[in-house]
Formats: structure tokens, sequence, C-alpha cells
């Protein structure tokens, strides 16, 4: 089968397209025929190697994927041949024809949703409802400001607060990430590259603040979401690149709290919470990913380059096979 591979650390140009051994499934395993592969952001750091988390040499890159189960093993009873599924974490690597993967990685993908739309759902979703409901514990009735809220994560969290009840404040930096936010069901969008936008939160929130900070670019934005949150605020940090200096009693005048958040963390039991009503959403329709753009395999390392652009990206980047 054809697979990108890594054999080293570095750019982009390190992702390699070649010939491997189809991967063979084994007690409660599945082995999918993927139709589409989503880039996330998280895929770029392991490549380069940031924090010396790159997984061992070489490997084939990538978590998310949807298609068609191909073959299952012993034990496995939640799938069969044929069923039409996304994933949530492989064995063998996601930027392949064909990826392994444990039962408990494999999650139904209703009719209703294209194989694009289902590699767009792991990561993505996913991290969207843990940072929402699991780590900044958002309800209905409550504020909610996503600051970047035109790419994959972003939009996610957009659904997913509009369906749970909150009111949702978005921001994007260009005219098309703004159309996008508000077509996704935002209630209101600001342009985060214009002076004193974040006025604009305390006038729309009668000068209270926001419940809940859904952050993308913490290195920029932390302090400033100090700035506007609500008494006894959450602001959930799920993307940073770099540095901050934050004032803590900012945090500290208004009993807020600056949470991290990185999917890897969450329990098998949030997990699989997370995914029952990530399925359900698509079987509704509440829950729509947007398809920035569609890649051949052959060419990851230009979708690495598109998923890091500084001017953002609106939706997700999948790969196919």
């Amino acid at each position: 089968m054809k697979a990108i591979r890594v054999s080293e650390y570095g750019g982009p140009s390190v992702l390699k397209l070649e010939e491997v051994p189809a991967p063979q499934v084994g007690p409660n395993q599945v082995l999918v025929r993927n139709h589409a592969a989503g880039v996330n952001p998280v895929d770029t750091y392991l490549r380069a190697n940031i924090d010396n988390r790159g997984p061992k040499l070489p490997y084939t890159p990538g978590s998310d994927s949807a298609g068609v189960v191909e073959a299952v093993g012993g034990g496995v009873t939640a799938v069969k041949p044929g069923d039409r599924v996304y994933v949530g974490g492989t064995v063998s690597g996601a930027y392949a024809e064909l990826s392994l993967c444990e039962q408990i990685q494999v999650h139904p993908l209703p009719s209703n949703v294209s194989f694009a739309q289902g590699a767009a759902m792991n990561v993505p979703y996913a991290t969207a409802y843990h940072a929402l409901f699991n780590r900044g514990r958002g309800d209905a009735g409550e504020t909610l400001l996503v600051h970047g809220a035109s790419g994959g994560v972003g939009i996610g969290a957009v659904q997913l607060a509009r369906a749970r009840g909150m009111t949702v404040i978005g921001t994007a930096g260009t005219a098309r990430g703004r159309q996008l936010v508000l077509e996704q069901g935002a209630h209101h969008v600001l342009d985060h590259s214009a002076a004193g936008y974040l006025d604009e939160v305390t006038r729309l929130t009668g000068g209270r603040g926001v419940d809940v900070v859904v952050e993308m670019l913490a290195n920029v934005n932390l302090q400033k979401d100090l700035g506007i949150i609500a008494m006894r605020g959450r602001i959930v940090v799920i993307g940073n690149r770099g540095t901050i200096e934050i004032n803590p009693r900012a945090a500290m005048n208004k009993d807020a709290a600056v949470l991290g958040m990185a999917l890897y963390h969450a329990t098998p039991e949030q997990l699989a919470g997370i995914h029952a009503a990530l399925v359900e959403g698509l079987r509704s329709g509440t829950l729509q990913p947007v398809i920035a753009e569609e890649l051949p395999l052959a060419q990851a390392a230009r979708s690495h380059e598109a998923v890091m652009e500084p001017t953002g990206h609106y939706g997700k980047i999948v790969l196919v096979p």
C-alpha cells in the first residue's frame, strides 16, 4: 500500500510517499481503508520533533481518517467489514491507504456525512468538545468567545456551543473567515486584526464579559482574554506558539481560571462520551465539518505548509489517498 513515511525529523520535505506492507489485523483490531485523512497542526509538531515528542522513526503521520472497514480481528463486535467509520487515533498512522486501529478508535460515520467530513472529526471536534465541556464547563445560557474561530477546532467549538445553547462570539482575521464563522452559527463575529476589537465584547455582554474563552493563540491573546473574562470565567488554552507575560492579578480579580488542554490527556471514559456526542451530532446534522481543501496523499508536504500558514485557513485540510 502507499503511505507517507517520515524517516528523519524536520520540515515538510521529510514527508515521503512510499510503498509499504499493508498492516495485518490482530485481536480487537480493525483495518480501515481510508478515503480521507485529516491534517492537524499537531502533526507538524510531531514531524519536527518539537519538545522531543516525535514518534519513533520511521513512522506514518496522522491520527484522523475516515473510510470503510476492510477487515476485523478476533473479538471485534462494534464494526464489521463494509461499515463506514471515522478514526480517532491509529496504531499504524492515518496518512496511508490503510490504517490499523484498535476497536475503541473507530466510530460510526453516518451516511449523511462525507468521508472528508469524517476525517475532520477526531482532533478538531473532540478537542473542541473536551475544551468546552470537560475543561471549560460551558453550559446553556453562558457566553463563549472563540478566539480564532475560522479553523477546524474553532468551527467545531462554534457548532457545539450553539447546539448546547450558548451565546457565541467568534473572531477571525479576514472578511472571508468572519463570514464563515457567521455561517457556522456564531451570534457575533469580530475582526481580531482591528485595534480595540475586544471593546465590542464588553459592549455585547453589557460590561459583564464572557464566561468561557476557547483560545487558539495564547501567546498573543492570553492577557487580552483576562481583560474580558467574566467573574469566575474560564479560559481554555488550545493553541500556543510562544511565550507571553501576563499579570496574574487580572485572574485574581475575576476569580478566573486559566486551563491548559491537550486531547491526549482525556480519560477513556471522557473519550467515549465525546465520541458518542459527536456521532449523534453528525447524525442529527447539528455538526457539519467544513472542508477547506482536499489534497492528494502525495502532497502531504503542501498540506503541512497550509495548516500552519500565519493567515489561517478556513475549515479542515484533508489528504485523499
